[in-house]
């Protein structure tokens, strides 16, 4: 890494392939808002530890893959470095150069029923929609000129080890996802997750009337079958904590 990120952070590096979550959270185990968009800014308090790890970790991947319930609560959003963190812009480019990826990671937003919004500056800006052929069919004339539709399987849920395994086969080897939670539940389930990066907000969300949900939704894993982990590294910074596990395979 340059110089100036690895002082800040340390070092830090990815297999060749590779795919790894970023999320944060808070005390009390809550990644979502209900209804509410932009969570993870609420949650962190535009920490900008956070958001740094967050401009870095966007700067290593070849692509950024969300799901569509994602992009619909971040209006306004692009999932680059320096968007997130823009005073270090020029040491994320320098990162990405040396590290021989594009200037900017490829956003990938996966859909089974084609929700997208097509107007969001981040679809505008250049996005591939990864969705069935059914769906595909529809959406395709629709899209700006600066995106593309990725076709995995005719009809149903999208079949996430295929999507990934198509990702690959275009020359995305490293991939990044930031959410959402049922997205991790599908990417953990299927033994598909390497590495999760974790935030620890102090602050606790509390829930009530809103679904908050937690970091992965949509899949029990224990008591009999629980996706173990190994810590990595632990970081500190101010009231924040910043983990980093190997997701075991076994």
């Amino acid at each position: 890494m340059p110089q100036d990120l690895e002082r800040i952070y340390g070092r830090l590096g990815f297999a060749e392939r590779a795919v790894y979550s970023n999320f944060v959270t808070s005390l009390d185990g809550v990644v979502s808002l209900g209804s509410h968009p932009s969570a993870g800014s609420v949650i962190s308090g535009r920490n900008q530890a956070d958001r740094f790890l967050m401009g870095l970790l966007r700067a290593c991947a070849d692509a950024v893959l969300l799901g569509a319930g994602t992009l619909r609560a971040t209006p306004g959003h692009h999932w680059t470095p320096e968007h997130i963190y823009p005073d270090l812009a020029a040491s994320f480019a320098r990162l990405r150069a040396g590290l021989g990826r594009k200037p900017q990671p490829r956003l990938f937003v996966l859909t089974s029923r084609g929700d997208v919004d097509l107007s969001h500056p981040a679809v505008a800006g250049g996005a591939t929609i990864v969705t069935t052929s059914t769906v595909a069919a529809r959406l395709r004339d629709a899209l700006p000129v600066s995106c593309d539709v990725l076709e995995v399987g005719e009809r149903g849920p999208v079949d996430v080890a295929r999507a990934l395994s198509l990702l690959r086969d275009r020359g995305y080897a490293v991939v990044l996802t930031e959410g959402g939670p049922h997205l991790m539940g599908q990417l953990v389930e299927g033994r598909l997750l390497d590495e999760a990066f974790v935030t620890i907000s102090p602050v606790v969300a509390g829930r009530d009337v809103d679904e908050r949900l937690g970091m992965v939704a949509g899949v029990e894993l224990l008591p009999g079958n629980g996706a173990w982990s190994r810590l990595l590294s632990a970081r500190r910074h101010g009231d924040f904590l910043f983990l980093r596990y190997a997701v075991r395979r076994s």
